[in-house]
């Protein structure tokens, strides 16, 4: 199964054997690992694997979820995020797309895949909104009314688009030839790791941005802090499949090591937004201070200003 958001299948193909006539298929399985993920999963260590790689794609799912509340909340999201950042995430989403539709990922996957993609959408078009707005000094309703209809149009997309690709998916894998099938994984791979290298440079920019501002205000931790236990978690349950596999564990590291390195580099990167956090609190302190005895203080002088003006 592709957790995370780095694709290739973390099956545990090898333990898998073709059933012979007459004998049930996965006799031993957990069933409802078998039936969601047609996974046969017959010891604990797979089973931990998947479990935790599930755990794994649903910190993914609810990681750029507090990034939007925090952007709706403030309205200054162009001064807080960096548009490299989103750019790169949604560019490396893409790619990752293009590769769990090219190797033939699980409906699952392809489902999870699309929602990374609607959320970074979301991102982006609050980015460009809010940078409109706050540029404007007059409102201009249009802007609004395109906003409904941009969500409207992507939602309809986003309940739409899954079935889509996963009957026209399972059309295309049943009539290529294996030829085609071949050149197609191994594209659906380059993918893959396409989608490493946009990860690994989204956190550039934002750590730039960070640091000239010198503030992380207007973006929110949980961003990145479920993003690193989506990383982490990711990594583990690769590396959980490796005692109780049966074929070679040099060619099941190897066939998922451009994953691995993008789930830890990027979990090193986050570690520095991490710390930026930490280094830029007091300066988001502050200045919340002082827009708070700002907003004290200006009435109290209006009232002045009205008694001298009488």
């Amino acid at each position: 199964m592709a957790t995370a958001r780095f694709p290739g299948k973390t099956s545990h193909e090898s333990n898998w054997t073709a059933p012979v006539a007459g004998e049930p298929l996965c006799e031993n399985g957990t069933p409802w690992i078998l039936y969601l993920l047609e996974e046969c999963v017959e010891n604990m260590w797979e089973y931990l694997s998947v479990v935790i790689g599930l755990v794994s794609m649903f910190c993914f799912l609810l990681s750029t979820l507090p990034q939007v509340y925090v952007a709706y909340r403030n309205g200054r999201v162009e001064e807080a995020m960096s548009f490299g950042f989103l750019f790169f995430l949604f560019s490396g989403d893409l790619s990752n797309f293009a590769g769990c539709y090219l190797t033939s990922q699980l409906p699952i996957q392809v489902v999870a895949v699309i929602f990374y993609i609607f959320t970074d959408l979301i991102l982006m078009s609050q980015f460009f909104y809010y940078k409109m707005k706050n540029s404007s000094s007059k409102k201009n309703p249009l802007l609004k009314w395109l906003c409904f209809i941009w969500c409207g149009a992507g939602t309809f997309l986003l309940f739409t688009l899954p079935k889509i690709f996963i009957d026209s998916g399972s059309t295309v894998s049943a009539q290529v030839p294996n030829t085609t099938k071949e050149s197609m994984k191994l594209a659906g791979f380059i993918c893959g790791y396409l989608a490493t290298v946009f990860y690994l440079l989204s956190r550039f920019p934002q750590l730039y941005k960070n640091f000239r501002r010198q503030s992380t205000e207007g973006t929110s931790y949980l961003l990145f802090a479920l993003a690193m236990m989506g990383n982490g978690t990711y990594g583990l349950s690769v590396m959980l499949v490796l005692p109780a596999l049966k074929g070679s564990k040099r060619a099941f590291v190897v066939n998922h090591l451009a994953w691995l390195i993008g789930s830890l580099g990027v979990l090193i990167l986050d570690f520095f937004v991490t710390a930026q956090f930490i280094m830029y609190r007091k300066n988001s302190a502050s200045k919340t201070l002082v827009l708070t005895s700002t907003t004290e203080v200006e009435p109290l002088l209006r009232e002045d200003e009205e008694q001298s003006g009488v």
